[in-house]
């Protein structure tokens, strides 16, 4: 019962009075009991956790955990461009002309990702990865590079799932579902953290926000439940390291590649 419970929570629904219901019933003191279940069912490492899983008020608040300090050491050598996250590569490539290829055999548009934002032409020829969050993984969103904010945009959406089966499956699931996107100019240009929500209405938060600027590794977002991070590096400033492949598994600080001037 729990266990079935618990996966329902987990497996992403597009009708709004659900999200609000899970989400209203995971912030809750009752939602406090099914920790112990959902750590067993995802076989979640509570060793890294910064508090004793007794600790936490509820559900929500032991998924957004932080972690111990020193548990994601950063690769801080020149010039790198760092996993924001703790997730599994869903899809790795250039832009071409400002579409997202072969995402789960889907295409994805810019234009349609970013809102038509005017950003997206610094984006047409640039690199992406759509990073996959399960319900083990660590669920905050850290700078993948040191930088300035320089614009924040909030995208309403629908809540479909964002695991393989809604990937492949259902129409343009990151186009179509909540987004927080940050925008963040680096000394080489911008990077844009697309952060995909799922399943809870108000499933994306900043860390902080009144914050502005961030140090590379900096805590930035959190998902209050399973998601997706799209990150997309500006066209010519960046040379992914060619030993990752969709379907690696990869932590948050682990070097996806290396940003240089635009030429």
């Amino acid at each position: 019962m729990a266990k079935t419970l618990l996966r329902l929570m987990t497996e992403l629904s597009s009708r709004k009075w659900i999200s609000r219901t899970v989400g209203a019933f995971s912030k809750s003191r009752g939602s406090k009991a099914f920790i112990p279940y959902f750590v067993r069912t995802y076989n979640i490492p509570v060793q890294e956790a910064e508090k004793d899983w007794k600790e936490y008020r509820s559900l929500n608040d032991f998924f957004t955990r932080k972690l111990k300090p020193g548990m994601r050491p950063l690769d801080l050598s020149e010039h790198a461009l760092i996993s924001p996250v703790d997730a599994k590569i869903t899809a790795a490539g250039p832009v071409s002309a400002g579409t997202l290829l072969n995402v789960k055999g889907q295409n994805y548009t810019l234009a349609e990702l970013l809102n038509h934002s005017p950003h997206l032409e610094k984006y047409k020829h640039g690199y992406a990865f759509v990073l996959y969050l399960s319900p083990r993984d660590y669920h905050r969103i850290h700078a993948p590079v040191s930088g300035h904010r320089i614009e924040s945009e909030h995208i309403k959406g629908k809540v479909y799932p964002v695991n393989d089966f809604g990937l492949t499956h259902m129409k343009s699931v990151l186009s179509r579902n909540e987004r927080l996107i940050t925008y963040i100019g680096h000394a080489y240009g911008e990077v844009a953290v697309v952060k995909v929500g799922a399943m809870n209405v108000s499933s994306i938060q900043y860390a902080d926000t009144a914050a502005s600027t961030w140090a590379q590794g900096d805590d930035l977002a959190y998902f209050e439940f399973g998601s997706t991070v799209v990150l997309l590096t500006q066209s010519g400033t960046f040379e992914p390291d060619p030993s990752l492949q969709p379907g690696d598994s990869v932590k948050m600080g682990t070097l996806l590649g290396r940003l240089k001037p635009n030429r």
